[in-house]
């Protein structure tokens, strides 16, 4: 199957509907903003995927999803330089640290996670490599497409939404002169938390996107929720924008949440 082009013409999902209906092995490199992702496939199932020069080693994967803790990753990553991720999973598994099971569900939901990052790219190129496949020594898992499709479907669809909501991450945010809801009743969740703590004319979505380390979905996600509840509006942005200061950076202690909110109270009565 030839297949390589713009991700103009074609989305994520419908890549992965051609991969799933021709049931091919190989892998699909596609070259988005900034970043190439590699995902690998048996026979139209996910076997694999890795981007950019983020770590995908098996170490750094079930740290990612709190199997192993951050000092025993460090260990493993000094002291087992020379081991593939096989040998190492099964160095594991007989020393009873993981399980088999926990090793493959890592894998899964780390090479899910990467398809997920790269569903709302609509600027690069792909090509389909056929039979290629992981490399040496890393671990493969066998994951169905059609849930994933799915999932990409609806993801692309809510990213147009949003686009039309908030068509520019270069716009500022500022607070509401009449919040459109009771801010003493308020109830965000952290990642609306650590959006409003740097809300201020001179800092663009686009830098409270990258200072809290949302990609351009999430970010716009979270705008758009605070935006719906009348607590923020987008502005044009100050002529000299700044970075975002750390000071006010959220948290899930109840406490230190009340103390920002009062500040947020007392900074949107100062409008």
């Amino acid at each position: 199957m030839a297949l390589k082009g713009n991700l103009r013409d074609f989305t994520i999902t419908q890549l992965l509907n051609l991969i799933n209906l021709a049931k091919k092995t190989g892998s699909l490199v596609i070259e988005g903003p900034g970043e190439v992702a590699r995902i690998t496939f048996r026979e139209g199932k996910l076997a694999f995927a890795q981007i950019g020069m983020e770590d995908s080693t098996l170490a750094a994967v079930l740290q990612r999803n709190n199997k192993i803790s951050a000092g025993q990753c460090r260990i493993l990553k000094e002291r087992a330089t020379n081991m593939s991720d096989k040998e190492l999973g099964l160095l594991l598994i007989n020393a009873g640290y993981v399980s088999q099971a926990d090793i493959i569900t890592s894998l899964q939901q780390y090479f899910l996670s990467i398809v997920r990052r790269i569903f709302t790219w609509v600027e690069g190129f792909f090509r389909f490599e056929a039979d290629d496949l992981p490399p040496e020594g890393k671990i493969s898992v066998r994951i169905d497409l059609d849930n994933l499709i799915i999932e990409g479907s609806r993801q692309i669809r809510e990213w147009e939404q949003l686009q039309s909501e908030i068509p520019s991450l270069d716009m500022a945010l500022k607070f509401n002169e009449r919040p459109g809801t009771n801010l003493r009743k308020l109830n965000l969740s952290v990642e609306e938390w650590r959006v409003v703590s740097y809300v201020n004319p001179k800092n663009s979505i686009r830098q409270i996107g990258k200072t809290t380390k949302m990609n351009d979905l999430e970010i716009r996600r979270v705008v758009f929720g605070l935006l719906q509840a009348g607590l923020i509006e987008i502005i044009r942005p100050a002529a000299t924008p700044v970075a975002p200061s750390p000071r006010m950076f959220p948290t899930q202690n109840r406490e230190e949440q009340k103390g920002l909110l009062k500040r947020l109270i007392n900074r949107i009565r100062g409008l």
